[in-house]
């Protein structure tokens, strides 16, 4: 029997700043909370083992945190040399427990994420499987929505102009954000996209938190018309019981979780019935190894599960799950070379791919360009 233990011998941390091809507005943007969204910060993690493995992994942040992921992070890698990396969950464990004065979620699962993904890409590769293959893949090809072309800047014609572009491209639905001051601009917005596109093709909306329980009630019935697979965030994302009091009441389903930072943060939205479409978004939460329990948690409450953004990550993980999932589409990264690898879209579905680990690779041409700072621990 080969002895499958090994050795990590080196441990590189990167800051990239994406830059967006043009600013993008939610309503938080709208009602003056934010200023409109410009970039994405990565942290990325490539991890070497004595064997020869190599894995790759990246957190996100939108706005201001990313620094704050990435000194973490650069903190935690000295932790990882001489390690075996098939120990995943007790390393997890390890590197929570290195920074738990500054809590169990947040920025401290955030500075895991990178490392995590990556150790399950070397497992993965070791195995000669993808991930989803290791873990237990149950199908090969996801529903997929693009949110890329529904933001608030955009006026409805355009919205409606991109919808039917990546329709055409291959996507099987579209998000648009709503959750302004008036709501039946809102409803307005929705009325005109349903007419364009017709009644066959799936609609989500968001309202990213904007409303109390009483008025996202009051939408919601307008919106109620409209078949939409769900409402997004109609209240502040911690607001489990508002989450579940819609729920109850409402026709379309409640979507909600990808502001939630932990899994323990999400009990209570399980609990009480608080959504309908989990949203829980892996590298938020500290990566596939707490993600595994999402996906227990939501088979037995018989959920749709549709993490939130990071697509390429994303894609394996709802191909482990066997009720209903979508995946998040988004070009940002496709729009600058990021990935070796890009995304292949048919009729309406991702194609989950067969390659090893993640199946996702640098292009360090790019990495080049967007890098801010990197470290590197032997």
């Amino acid at each position: 029997m080969t002895n499958q233990t090994d050795k990590i011998t080196q441990v590189e941390v990167k800051l990239l700043k994406v830059p967006l091809a043009k600013p993008v507005s939610d309503a938080k943007v709208i009602m003056g909370k934010q200023t409109p969204l410009t970039h994405v910060w990565l942290t990325t993690a490539t991890i070497k083992t004595e064997a020869g493995y190599e894995g790759y992994g990246y957190v996100y942040c939108k706005r201001n945190g990313g620094t704050a992921q990435y000194a973490l992070a650069k903190e935690m890698a000295p932790l990882l040399i001489g390690e075996d990396p098939n120990d995943i969950s007790r390393l997890w464990d390890k590197l929570l427990w290195s920074c738990i004065s500054i809590g169990n979620s947040g920025v401290a699962v955030q500075g895991i994420t990178p490392f995590d993904i990556a150790l399950w890409d070397i497992k993965a590769k070791r195995a000669n499987l993808s991930v989803s293959k290791l873990v237990g893949q149950r199908k090969d090809r996801v529903p997929c929505y693009n949110t890329t072309g529904g933001f608030l800047q955009d006026s409805i014609e355009e919205v409606i102009e991109h919808a039917h572009k990546v329709l055409e491209a291959g996507v099987g639905g579209i998000k648009i954000k709503v959750g302004q001051k008036d709501f039946m601009q809102d409803v307005k917005r929705v009325k005109a996209l349903r007419k364009a596109i017709g009644d066959d093709v799936a609609i989500m909306v968001d309202a990213n938190q904007q409303w109390d329980v009483s008025t996202a009630l009051k939408a919601g019935r307008y919106l109620d018309e409209f078949n939409l697979v769900w409402l997004e965030e109609p209240v502040k994302a911690h607001d489990y019981k508002g989450h579940g009091r819609l729920s109850r009441s409402l026709e379309t389903p409640i979507a909600t979780g990808e502001m939630l930072t932990s899994f323990r943060e999400g009990l209570p939205y399980f609990e009480e019935r608080a959504f309908d479409v989990c949203q829980l978004d892996m590298p938020r939460i500290g990566g596939l190894t707490p993600f595994l329990n999402v996906l227990e948690r939501c088979d037995e409450n018989d959920l749709v599960l549709a993490p939130h953004y990071s697509m390429e990550l994303h894609l394996p993980v709802t191909a482990m799950y066997g009720n209903d999932a979508w995946v998040e589409h988004f070009e940002w990264f496709e729009q600058v070379d990021l990935f070796n690898e890009k995304s292949v879209l048919d009729n309406g579905f991702m194609v989950v791919s067969d390659r090893l680990g993640f199946g996702l690779s640098f292009n360090e041409t790019t990495v080049t360009k967007l890098l801010e700072d990197s470290s590197v621990i032997n």
